[in-house]
């Protein structure tokens, strides 16, 4: 039994996640600002807290948690995300801001926070995307997201060098086309060939058992990209 810390999960993977982990007798703190979809779930292995990951302060509230209920974190899975589908010339300076305080400022100060709360053999996963890959197909109006999203994967690869002594592993998943709200946002009417569900299996035993295998990877998880 693990103590499992995911962001993002009121829709999509994050909310399959969740679920996944409590199924299989693992405790979940769940942090998005939406927690109703899962206190409808109502599962004994789920905690949820409303945060703003964009608050320092709401940060503080799941800190707090675990100092007070867990005194420890095995895995934590950064997979909430923000995305803005504009064309680059209509991107204010504040849209970008406010997509790399989730995607990418969120993640440092979440990640820094939980560290002293993590020892040997845990494991910290990063969602990312396809887009971020340098050299991978890229599309119009997603400026800020792809930038953001490759962005993490640097922050993800130094953080694996500079802890590598204390054995903590930091990988990046960089996600294909996954049947989401936040894919219908960006390409609106594509079906992807991966539901939410199925993709959240695949991060399940990823953060449960990649770090024997990979430290400081990024692994492009893509049949297809739209």
């Amino acid at each position: 039994m693990k103590n499992i810390v995911i962001t993002g999960t009121s829709r999509g993977i994050g909310f399959e996640l969740a679920q996944q982990f409590a199924n299989e007798g693992h405790k979940v703190l769940a942090l998005s600002r939406n927690t109703k979809p899962l206190e409808t779930v109502n599962h004994k292995n789920i905690t949820t807290i409303s945060v703003d990951l964009s608050s320092e302060n709401d940060i503080n509230k799941a800190v707090d948690f675990i100092k007070n209920e867990w005194n420890k974190v095995d895995i934590l899975i950064n997979n909430a995300g923000k995305l803005i589908n504009k064309p680059f010339e209509e991107l204010t300076t504040q849209d970008f801001e406010e997509v790399y305080k989730v995607n990418v400022f969120a993640v440092a100060e979440l990640t820094k926070n939980l560290l002293p709360f993590m020892n040997k053999g845990s494991h910290v996963v990063t969602v990312s995307s396809m887009g971020g890959i340098q050299g991978s197909a890229k599309f119009a109006g997603l400026a800020a997201y792809s930038s953001a999203k490759g962005a993490v994967i640097t922050l993800s690869e130094l953080l694996a060098e500079e802890y590598k002594e204390q054995q903590i592993a930091f990988n990046v998943l960089a996600l294909g086309a996954v049947q989401t709200e936040m894919l219908e946002e960006a390409f609106p009417g594509y079906i992807a060939p991966l539901s939410a569900k199925e993709m959240a299996n695949y991060i399940y035993d990823f953060a449960l058992r990649g770090n024997k295998f990979y430290n400081g990877k990024v692994l492009q998880v893509s049949s297809s990209t739209p």
